[in-house]
């Protein structure tokens, strides 16, 4: 099966973008002559639709706002064998999909991510790009080092990856979700160099720098509790039953000196935290248990989808 012959679908998740939309749908026509553009229209409340449809995609609404919420019925509702997914503020380059495809193909990978280059000073702000640095670092350090650019909007999928995907973020979130379950389940990814623009005139961006930014920390430390509980829970009660010895050494110090317990309440709330600290590391030793049977889960479920091969029948 060559690319050509492939079921190829590109997924636009639109929120206000009249301005741009027809310039991305005309884009990816001519990048992927082959391919079914879908662009969900996630409540704007300007043309976008209209626009797209007029420029030829196959257009469909999700009520629920935010963008997690929009790849998620893009991800259930749609049938194909190559996903691209891109927004549709015309700041990715197009002509790259064919180049991320075949590299997805020929890999054998499940993932492949743009990473963007800037083509202008203004395409990229300062606040988002120190951001993305800041997370992919952390990323990097909490889950394994695999990307450059986490937060990219420009990535390419097998079929294989989508339906197996358990999408639980709602918004911006989504790009970091995708990057953890790649890492959580060693799955095959890449990065792959993209041309970065700036949005055309009459197109402006949604994302507030430190509002997504703290929402998207906020959700790998969930990520992180969900997936290393072990790690988490033992680094707290670590934690607790240090503050718990730092309490109790001036007190067991007096009662060998003295045989005396004078200050009873921070004897009990030392050996409070002391408790909390066992429970805490008892905690995280259940709970790791529990999340090596939801990683086999999630692997069954992205093992019953058969494999794309370029050579298939």
């Amino acid at each position: 099966m060559t690319s050509t012959q492939l079921r190829i679908a590109v997924l636009v998740p639109c929120y206000n973008e009249e301005a741009a939309v027809a310039t991305v749908v005309a884009d990816f026509r001519k990048a992927l002559p082959s391919a079914e553009i879908y662009v969900y229209d996630n409540n704007s409340r300007d043309r976008t639709a209209a626009v797209a449809r007029e420029a030829g995609a196959i257009v469909r609404s999700e009520r629920r706002q935010g963008k997690g919420h929009v790849v998620r019925r893009m991800f259930a509702d749609v049938e194909a064998d190559v996903y691209v997914l891109v927004d549709g503020d015309a700041t990715y380059d197009a002509p790259s999909a064919p180049g991320m495809i075949d590299r997805l193909l020929d890999d054998h990978l499940d993932m492949v991510v743009g990473l963007r280059v800037d083509q202008v000073q203004a395409a990229y702000r300062l606040g988002h790009r120190t951001g993305n640095r800041m997370l992919t670092g952390f990323l990097s350090s909490t889950f394994g080092h695999a990307f450059k650019d986490i937060l990219s909007g420009y990535r390419v999928f097998s079929r294989r990856f989508v339906k197996s995907f358990p999408v639980l973020s709602d918004g911006f979130e989504i790009e970091t979700e995708l990057a953890v379950y790649a890492l959580e389940l060693s799955l095959p990814v890449a990065e792959v160099e993209t041309p970065y623009y700036a949005r055309p005139e009459g197109s402006f961006s949604k994302l507030n720098t430190w509002r997504d930014g703290f929402r998207i920390l906020g959700t790998m430390l969930k990520l992180y509790r969900s997936e290393r509980p072990l790690r988490f829970f033992m680094v707290i009660g670590i934690l607790l039953a240090l503050v718990s010895i730092i309490l109790a050494i001036p007190i067991v110090i007096t009662f060998f000196e003295t045989g005396l317990v004078p200050r009873l309440p921070t004897a009990v709330l030392s050996m409070g935290l002391m408790i909390m600290a066992l429970l805490s590391a008892s905690s995280g030793l259940v709970l790791d248990t529990v999340t090596r049977g939801r990683r086999e889960m999630k692997m069954l479920a992205y093992l019953s989808q058969p494999s794309l091969k370029r050579d298939a029948g």
